[in-house]
């Protein structure tokens, strides 16, 4: 979990979107972006169990997921237009 997500998806200005993050293991793992508008932030728990966040794509965002002290598994995500 050591590398985590670090993405800017291309993404239509002014649609809205559906992040789906999933982290398997043990721990949890941090959701922020950049602008801290697109999104909020939050925690993603390892336990297989998905988190929904709808995010707003006004211009380029930068998503990052980063596993907590300690955390150990694997991180997924998709993004689904809505």
């Amino acid at each position: 979990m050591t590398d985590g997500i670090h993405t800017e998806p291309a993404l239509g200005r002014g649609k809205t979107y559906r992040l789906n993050p999933v982290c398997a293991g043990s721990g949890s793992a941090r959701l922020a972006f950049v602008p801290a508008t697109a999104g909020s932030r939050t925690t993603v728990p390892c336990d297989a169990s998905v988190v929904q966040q709808r995010i707003s794509a006004d211009r380029p965002i930068h998503i990052d997921v980063d596993g907590a002290t300690g955390a150990t598994g694997v991180i997924a995500w998709r993004i689904d237009a809505l």
